[in-house]
């Protein structure tokens, strides 16, 4: 199995590497080829990470990892494969294999940080990884020279530059934390620090935690630093905007469960929760409240992975069993769900040449294939059954409510519903009501555009329905890592 951890933290230089050379269509075959192996890899350490850790050198992979890393590379296969379509239309264009080649090096080089950053065994190896997801991520929101995406990128660059000079902060408090009881030269893993436990210092772990909330929450985009995601969501390649949503916030989250590791071992869960739960009920707020009144349909999105990242916080926050492993599975449903909304607003986009959801109007009539895909997706991100989205958010209410936080979990239910309403005026607007005008002609884009929503829709259900034996196990074990229960 380490082999495994060697080949997801070096196959995507390669495609990355032929795209520096200017190879771009040997670059888009290797990509396809490198993110389809690389989820298989995830797939194959599934029965492993269920059992206990797999270590060599600086790379770890335990239960926690695995999901996260799953959660990536699926969404890293799914965008690989949708833009050869994307990318497509645009061979004939002057300057095409110039942004092919840019294009194709940085997503390679974005899914390659983000496969890293679940697999660094310490704190101090994951903040870097984390470093070169914003760095490559920056570039890449601003692949389409205008100047909108331009604004937005440095936004994200200073917003997230900030946010990151914070998680480093937490980053060295911890270490002296932990130096204080395992000496100042101590291998600064996750391990030594779990050990320590309760004898680690709790002033300094909990100012540390706090640091790292506010820090990675950054890039989470928990309230109140979460004000660079809708801009550069909206303004990046359609591809790039869905692995930000989908993978990006997720292993920035990732990050932030580490911390929340090591303060609840040193200082009992009660404060981490709380904290989370602050941060998690805010943030939920006022996602609801901007999805009711967003027209822009990529910022619409953007919105809703707010609060799904306000979701994954109160989740972990209410702190029961059941509640944990409804955050675990709702990390891979989110990725797929918001995956496919994003491909399908991308076609949606390049079909009606905008992004005004007062605009676009019957797409069920133009679009064959991509309209009842989105509006699975969706209906997947408002936790309909049967889909991954509704079980996790099931298993959060019902973790909440066995755990005696009523209120909280009242609370969340009202605000979800209330980002349901938001999701689906703007949806059925554009899929079902016929405008003024003349339509745009029926038909797909790509069927390479539709492949990974079909394959997105799948996992959805399968995540819904009856999730694999393997996958269950994973989760458990990783509801037992996080400390379920204590």
């Amino acid at each position: 199995m380490p082999v495994v951890l060697i080949l997801l933290t070096t196959l995507p230089l390669a495609p990355a590497l032929a795209a520096l050379a200017g190879r771009a269509r040997v670059s888009e075959t290797l990509s396809l080829v490198t993110a389809l192996s690389s989820f298989g890899l995830a797939v194959a350490l599934v029965p492993v990470a269920a059992h206990g850790p797999v270590q060599f050198g600086i790379l770890r992979a335990d239960a926690i990892s695995v999901v996260f890393l799953l959660g990536t590379t699926f969404l890293y296969a799914a965008t690989a494969t949708y833009s050869i379509g994307y990318l497509g239309a645009e061979r004939s264009h002057p300057g095409f294999s110039r942004y092919a080649r840019r294009f194709h090096l940085g997503l390679n080089l974005f899914a390659w940080s983000m496969m890293c950053a679940p697999l660094m065994d310490g704190l101090a190896l994951l903040w870097i990884a984390v470093e070169i997801t914003t760095v490559v991520s920056a570039l890449l929101v601003a692949l389409d020279d205008t100047d909108n995406a331009a604004e937005a990128a440095w936004k994200y660059v200073l917003l997230a530059s900030a946010g990151l000079g914070i998680g480093l902060l937490a980053t060295i408090v911890m270490y002296y934390a932990g130096s204080t009881v395992l000496g100042s030269s101590y291998d600064v893993a996750f391990a030594p620090l779990l050990t320590a436990g309760t004898t680690l210092p709790h002033t300094a772990v909990q100012l540390a935690f706090v640091l790292a909330v506010v820090g990675f929450g950054t890039k989470v985009g928990l309230f109140p630093v979460h004000t660079w995601l809708p801009d550069a969501h909206s303004e990046a390649p359609t591809p790039v905007s869905a692995m930000l949503s989908g993978s990006l916030l997720a292993v920035s989250f990732y990050a932030v469960l580490r911390y929340y590791q090591v303060a609840a071992g040193a200082l009992g869960s009660g404060f981490p929760r709380t904290v989370l739960l602050v941060f998690g009920v805010l943030t939920l707020l006022l996602a609801a409240l901007y999805l009711l009144e967003q027209r822009d349909l990529k910022r619409l999105l953007a919105y809703s992975s707010v609060e799904h990242m306000g979701i994954l916080a109160i989740g972990v926050g209410l702190g029961a069993p059941l509640a944990l492993a409804g955050v675990l599975l709702h990390v891979i449903a989110h990725a797929a769900a918001k995956g496919n909304a994003f491909f399908g607003a991308g076609v949606l986009v390049r079909k009606y040449r905008t992004k005004d959801t007062g605009t676009i109007r019957a797409c069920l009539d133009t679009l064959p294939w991509t309209a009842p895909l989105f509006l699975f997706a969706i209906l997947a991100l408002s936790a309909m059954p049967p889909f991954g989205l509704f079980r996790s958010e099931f298993q959060i209410v019902a973790g909440g409510l066995a755990s005696a936080h009523d209120t909280v979990t009242v609370v969340l239910v009202v605000l979800v519903t209330l980002a349901f309403l938001g999701l689906s005026v703007a949806t059925t607007r554009m899929l079902f009501v016929r405008g003024g005008g003349d339509l745009p002609v029926r038909g797909e884009p790509s069927a390479w555009m539709v492949a990974p929503m079909v394959a997105g829709l799948l996992v959805l259900l399968v995540l819904g329905v009856h999730p694999p034996a393997d996958f269950a196990d994973l989760l458990a074990r990783g509801v037992a890592e996080l400390g379920g229960g204590a």
